[in-house]
């Protein structure tokens, strides 16, 4: 087995960022499919009867749908065939190099009143907003900073969410990034029953992670993004603790323009 070490002791602490929504019992991630339900599977007071005294333990219980808070999707979420979680490579869920597009939407679509199906061109991100980066993608982590997760938890989440268009898919796949994710409701327009860039990116063996937040604490290139779910065989979709790592002042270009934009 090879292991490689992430932080040597002479090397200065890297600042990490929290990408992942917080799940709780009663989430509502994606609207019609069920919230968690967090219980007890052995509750303290009844760990005392098992354990010395003085000694006490929590089990807890989880019930849940894979599609909960943020989420990683394998190839196998759309393709029998595809690869499932426990598949995998961690060179494409752990310590990537990133690259995060930060779209320009509309004003209703930016407010969370563009409406399921109005508006719609305020809401796509085409190939423009990708190339006109005009930086190297191939085995990066491509993430998309909409700003959309400012509703999450709340009714406009699930209405009117900015998307990625099947030519930006396209666009994508032909680059050959490690990773996709976005901070909106789903990468797809959920209008019809189409689902262009699942199909397109999981279809390249490209994961996709779903449901991100504050992507603008992170530099559009240069931080570590890292989203690793459960290895679990024949499941297509889990829950990760996504984070970045950022790069030092010296090698993080645009700082003061992030901080500029949260003061």
């Amino acid at each position: 087995m090879t292991t490689r070490s992430v932080h040597k002791p002479s090397q200065p602490r890297r600042t990490a960022v929290d990408l992942s929504h917080t799940v709780e019992h009663g989430l509502v991630t994606y609207r019609g499919l069920p919230a968690p339900i967090i219980c007890d599977y052995l509750s303290r007071a009844a760990s005392r009867s098992i354990y010395a005294a003085g000694t006490e333990f929590h089990i807890g219980k989880i019930e849940m749908v894979a599609n909960t808070g943020t989420y990683v999707d394998s190839p196998f979420h759309r393709y029998e065939q595809g690869r499932d979680l426990s598949e995998l490579e961690l060179s494409r869920l752990a310590d990537v190099e990133t690259v995060v597009v930060r779209c320009r939407l509309g004003e209703s679509a930016r407010d969370g009143d563009a409406g399921q199906g109005g508006a719609r061109q305020e809401r796509a991100i085409d190939v423009a907003a990708i190339a006109e980066m005009g930086v190297e993608l191939r085995d990066k982590a491509v993430l998309f900073e909409t700003g959309w997760d400012r509703h999450f938890g709340r009714e406009p989440y699930f209405t009117g969410h900015p998307f990625l268009t099947e030519a930006a898919a396209r666009y994508l796949v032909k680059n050959k990034p490690a990773i996709v994710g976005i901070d909106s409701l789903n990468i797809d327009d959920t209008a019809g029953g189409l689902r262009p860039v699942h199909s397109l990116l999981l279809g390249a063996d490209i994961p996709i992670v779903e449901h991100l937040t504050q992507l603008g604490q992170i530099p559009r290139q240069g931080a570590r993004f890292f989203a690793v779910p459960v290895k679990v065989r024949a499941f297509g979709t889990f829950p990760v603790r996504a984070f970045a790592l950022l790069p030092d002042e010296k090698h993080d270009p645009d700082r003061s323009e992030r901080a500029s934009e949260q003061a």
